[in-house]
């Protein structure tokens, strides 16, 4: 059922990292799961891979994540992937059905929870406007009347249905390094770090075969947090700056998913607000300014394609 040029695409640029999908994830965990499926609208056919009618009469019964990979499973044995790209968005619009309506309790804590509306992804119009509109391309209607709008202004991000028992085979899944917040990441993220000696550190932690969900933003930090110049080989990094570079990385997105998760001006939280990371960002967009640990201004530069911030006193640049 899972097929698609998107699919195996494992190293992905300007996409939401780690901490905002999970934002995503925890409110479609409170607000999808348990609802049952009525029909799929699919407006845009590239955005959806696979048959919707498959779904209808399913139960969503958990909402996961893998690296920047959303995936929601149904009863059945079937699980929806989703990844929002650059400018996805996932927009729930609670039904208000009344009491009488088929299979609808009357419990007045229901009916909040039935009138909620909520959207988290790029900060368009579409999170709070009358819906669906020019950008939504899939609509998953509920028995109970909500609704979830994927809404996509480039069409880049996807739906695929898959069977469950097969989720960990797509091929942009299969090839995920570990995840930072999970578990012991550390003797993986060494071993797959170490194919890649003779790239640029910061290259290395983009790569999510290398390490799952780090994206600019947090391999800046990582990196300010190690005092490891972002251009230094991955051969010229010692095992405890390694360590150091993958604790850094789990400390930034621990207190991003404190601070509401957000990190980035394209991303909201699952209120609908930006959240307040980059107000405690030590490198992140501060360039001209004085480093927290230092207080040498922070340098932006170009490292791996991308722009990248770092302070030249704590993080010496490598010996040519």
């Amino acid at each position: 059922m899972c097929q698609g040029p998107d699919l195996g695409r494992a190293r992905l640029a300007r996409v939401p990292e780690l901490p905002e999908v999970e934002t995503v994830r925890r409110g479609l965990a409170e607000l999808v799961v348990g609802r049952t499926i009525d029909w799929i609208d699919v407006l845009e056919p590239k955005c959806f891979i696979g048959d919707p009618a498959a779904l209808t009469g399913h139960v969503f019964a958990a909402a996961r994540r893998r690296g920047k990979v959303l995936i929601l499973d149904l009863d059945g044995g079937l699980s929806l992937v989703a990844h929002l790209k650059m400018t996805g968005q996932m927009v729930f619009r609670g039904g208000g059905a009344g009491p009488d309506a088929p299979g609808v309790s009357a419990d007045p804590a229901e009916a909040v929870q039935r009138s909620h509306n909520w959207g988290a992804g790029h900060p368009t119009d579409s999170l709070i406007g009358d819906l669906p509109d020019r950008s939504t391309r899939v609509v998953v209607h509920f028995t109970d009347r909500a609704a979830l709008y994927f809404n996509d202004q480039r069409k880049f991000g996807w739906l695929a249905l898959t069977r469950s028992d097969q989720v960990q085979r797509v091929p942009l899944i299969a090839k995920m390094g570990p995840e930072p917040l999970e578990g012991d990441p550390w003797p993986e993220f060494r071993r797959r770090a170490r194919r890649h000696q003779g790239t640029s550190i910061k290259a290395a932690l983009l790569n999510q075969e290398v390490v799952a969900g780090i994206g600019n933003i947090y391999a800046d930090e990582a990196l300010w947090h190690a005092r490891v110049h972002p251009a230094t080989r991955v051969g010229d990094v010692s095992d405890a700056k390694l360590k150091a570079l993958l604790a850094g990385a789990a400390a930034s997105m621990e207190l991003s998913l404190s601070l509401g998760g957000s990190t980035d001006r394209n991303y909201v939280d699952a209120e609908g607000r930006r959240g307040a990371y980059l107000d405690f960002a030590e490198v992140f967009r501060r360039d001209g300014q004085p480093c927290r640990r230092c207080g040498r201004e922070i340098v932006k530069t170009r490292v791996a394609g991308r722009g990248t911030h770092y302070c030249p006193k704590c993080q010496r640049e490598p010996r040519a």
